[in-house]
């Protein structure tokens, strides 16, 4: 599956795929995170979230979905930018990209 994410010149991107949901960041050096972006793998709508640090946000009954974040949220050694399912008010994944 291939995930496509929008991202200034000097952001680097960086995806992973569990077994429900891809999960995609943009992000610049080693603390600021641009946006999320969160997909079903089947295609079918549920809540998808996002979260990283402090920041929390979610959108129900959606496919794939861009949280723009523009934040930066200081971690060590790595951070952790994580995307969520769920479906008929059950958690169905939960899948992180680490960065840097």
């Amino acid at each position: 599956m291939l995930l496509v994410t929008a991202a200034p010149a000097s952001a680097e991107v960086k995806s992973t795929c569990g077994t429900y949901i891809c999960v995609a960041t943009a992000y610049q050096g080693r603390d600021y995170v641009q946006d999320i972006t969160v997909t079903t793998r089947d295609g079918l709508p549920g809540t998808l979230r996002a979260f990283v640090g402090d920041y929390r946000g979610s959108k129900a009954n959606v496919s794939r979905w861009r949280f723009v974040v523009n934040r930066e949220i200081r971690a060590y050694p790595r951070l952790a930018v994580c995307g969520g399912l769920d479906r008929g008010g059950r958690v169905i994944e939960n899948h992180c990209v680490m960065i840097p």
